[in-house]
């Protein structure tokens, strides 16, 4: 084993320690918790047609370009796993907007689940990337036609021994790329404790990703689970993980911050507190309609691949949630998931890295 692979093993051994010592925090109020969020009703919930029976909405990935939100988002439905498309100027108007399945285009049927979207300013080009078993990507130069998707091609020509489980296949899900000057960098979770990164150059981007390598482990799998996202915050020399975790109160994400996307990550702000978004600090007008707060996305300052967010501006995530009461006696792909939006309100350990608020 090399120098670099020791020291990435000692670090994750590291912050595993440092999960495994929050973990009893998980699903109940914790101890100075910073984050508060106020939440809308449901944004986006399933609609079909006559050859889409669907059951729940997924998995959104949001950009917000040309004056509009772009929403790709995971359908679960009696055919299986896919991916759809939806657009809109304001939130209020998201329960309207019609709702285009990406099976239709060169993207084409099959296993697609959990996408992500970003503009890749160097080649002048969309990325929409998504879990086809391995990780996959198409490309566009018109974010606003979903029909102009390309076929799906694989980043990887075979899966990093690393990530194998015992019965010879992949345990990798819920790809998210970000880059920065140098270097983009492909993070992933196993659904089993452990998040990962591989890496290539920004110039060789796409093509180049190679061995994952283990970032953080935790002692219990359900405290880092899925749906890991990753962002540079503007203004400051620091980026950020949400990795999403299961407690007794359902779903919610635990937050950490980096100085270096290659580098380690500490929770934010200690291991005890580190929860982001979740039944213990998420308040609902009206009616509590969501058990938890599960796989989503930040709204973004920009549209480009450093996936930069604005710590001065309300940080606002889009989210699936999904109402306890009509979710007991489904099969996993049945549950009925609706998307909706939680915003921050009052000041958050992120909104203290704003420049002008320092000053």
């Amino acid at each position: 084993m090399n120098s670099s692979r020791i020291a990435a093993c000692c670090a994750a051994l590291l912050i595993s320690h440092s999960l495994a010592a929050g973990s009893d925090a998980a699903g109940r109020e914790p101890d100075g918790a910073r984050f508060a969020w106020t939440s809308s009703g449901p944004l986006i919930a399933p609609t079909g047609d006559a050859v889409h029976d669907i059951h729940g909405y997924k998995d959104p990935s949001v950009v917000f370009d040309g004056s509009r939100y772009h929403v790709f988002m995971t359908t679960a439905g009696r055919s299986g796993w896919g991916l759809a498309y939806t657009s809109f100027t304001r939130w209020q108007d998201a329960p309207m907007a019609p709702v285009t399945f990406l099976d239709r285009s060169p993207i084409g049927p099959g296993y697609r689940a959990a996408p992500q979207v970003f503009y890749f300013a160097p080649q002048k080009l969309w990325y929409l990337i998504f879990q086809g078993g391995d990780p996959r990507y198409s490309t566009t130069k018109d974010i606003g036609n979903p029909m102009s998707w390309s076929t799906p091609k694989p980043f990887f020509s075979t899966a990093s021994e690393n990530i194998t489980k015992v019965d010879g296949k992949a345990a990798w899900l819920d790809f998210w790329n970000i880059c920065d000057q140098k270097k983009c960098y492909l993070f992933f979770t196993d659904d089993h404790g452990g998040f990962y990164r591989s890496e290539t150059s920004l110039d060789r981007f796409p093509e180049g990703y190679h061995d994952a390598e283990l970032v953080m482990r935790a002692a219990r799998p359900e405290d880092l689970f899925e749906a890991g996202n990753t962002y540079k915050v503007a203004g400051t020399g620091k980026y950020m993980t949400l990795v999403e975790a299961i407690g007794a109160k359902g779903r919610y994400f635990r937050v950490w911050t980096a100085d270096d996307l290659g580098g380690a990550w500490q929770p934010l702000p200690a291991p005890r507190t580190n929860l982001f978004a979740g039944a213990d600090n998420v308040e609902f007008s009206g009616r509590t309609w969501s058990e938890g707060i599960s796989h989503g996305e930040l709204v973004r300052a920009g549209i480009d691949q450093t996936l930069a967010i604005d710590p001065c501006k309300p940080l606002e995530f889009l989210y699936q949630g999904l109402d306890a009461d009509k979710g007991r006696h489904y099969d996993y792909i049945q549950l009925p998931y609706k998307l909706g939006v939680i915003t921050a309100s009052g000041p958050n350990p992120i909104s203290e890295m704003c420049s002008s608020r320092q000053r």
